[in-house]
């Protein structure tokens, strides 16, 4: 179940209460006449079924809500309530395959901003991955792997091209542009340090370690293993499971591949050096490529559900058009 607590002024707070009682989706429904101050109106309390919360909160908005109050959600971890399984049974679909959209883009949008931590993340993450690659070390590369920040911004890219969102989608770009070439730059100058100290061989070749060599020498399974971890990346993303994110982060070998760019430079192995951009080019396209098709496929799957909602009865009593007046669904 999904918690939403809306701010509606006082003219609308009718028209909102009479669209969520009528929602079988609904549940445990509290209206507080008067109490919002800023914007003035009323507060409604809501639990809505995972599956129908986009639904709902799409109705919302066409009252004009999101314009004149505020909508806010929050997942419920537990929840103790007849009227709310006969709720979610009540809802057609599975509350682990929905997405809520609302929520999908406001982490998304929170992954994009490009900040001091963002930076501070892939220069470390680089920088532990360098030394992985120059000690043919696999334990540092899976540790870079997960340390690295880079699929937020891919994913607020992919987000953002399937909602068509111009914002997003620069301040993504933006961010992997200059994150990546960042992290690049500290591994370079880290191996030029390593070399000077002797710490590594003055005639190291990253393509002779058997254990990292396939960082710098892409091939089609690299396409395949980067599109599968696209997919199931997204799938974590839109189905807020960070756990499955995890072993995303440690199956590609993106922050890897940026790090072996550095180390390659330094130490003048220009074969390994374009390898490892192949690699790392493989890699992000092949990632936004997955992440754009499976939103692509969830989109449809929510717009055919949306389809379906608008001749509900709980949007005629709120006084919304229904199928028939609309001319047929949207």
């Amino acid at each position: 179940m999904v918690h939403l607590r809306i701010v509606v002024p006082g003219s609308q707070s009718e028209h909102v209460v009479d669209l969520l009682e009528a929602t079988p989706s609904v549940s445990s429904l509290v209206v507080l006449e008067g109490t919002a101050r800023k914007p003035r109106g009323d507060v409604v309390l809501c639990d809505v079924a995972r599956e129908d919360a986009s639904v709902v909160i799409a109705d919302l908005r066409e009252l004009g809500v999101d314009r004149d109050g505020s909508i806010s959600l929050e997942e419920i971890d537990s929840q103790i309530s007849a009227a709310a399984d006969r709720a979610e049974r009540a809802t057609p679909g599975l509350a682990g395959d929905s997405v809520v959209w609302e929520e999908v883009e406001s982490r998304t949008s929170e992954t994009t901003e490009l900040n001091a931590s963002f930076l501070a993340f892939m220069v470390l993450a680089c920088l532990i991955a360098s030394v992985g690659v120059m000690t043919g070390q696999p334990v540092l590369i899976v540790g870079a792997m997960v340390v690295g920040p880079e699929f937020g911004p891919l994913a607020g890219l992919c987000v953002a091209i399937v909602q068509r969102r111009r914002e997003v989608a620069v301040r993504s770009l933006i961010a992997l542009a200059i994150g990546f070439p960042l992290g690049i730059t500290a591994a370079f100058l880290f191996s030029l340090i390593a070399k000077w100290a002797g710490l590594v061989a003055s005639d190291f070749v990253l393509g002779e370690l058997p254990l990292t060599s396939f960082i710098s020498e892409p091939s089609t399974f690299s396409f395949i293993v980067a599109f599968f971890a696209g997919i199931a990346g997204t799938l974590s993303l839109t189905a807020a499971k960070s756990g499955a994110l995890v072993g995303v982060l440690i199956s590609v070998t993106t922050i890897p591949a940026a790090a072996a760019i550095g180390v390659s430079a330094a130490f003048g192995d220009w074969a390994d050096w374009r390898g490892a951009i192949a690699q790392l080019a493989i890699n992000l396209s092949t990632i936004a490529l997955a992440g754009v098709l499976t939103l692509l496929v969830q989109r449809r799957v929510y717009q055919r559900r949306r389809e379906r909602h608008l001749g509900a009865g709980s949007r005629a009593v709120a006084g919304l058009p229904t199928e028939a007046q609309h001319g047929g669904p949207r």
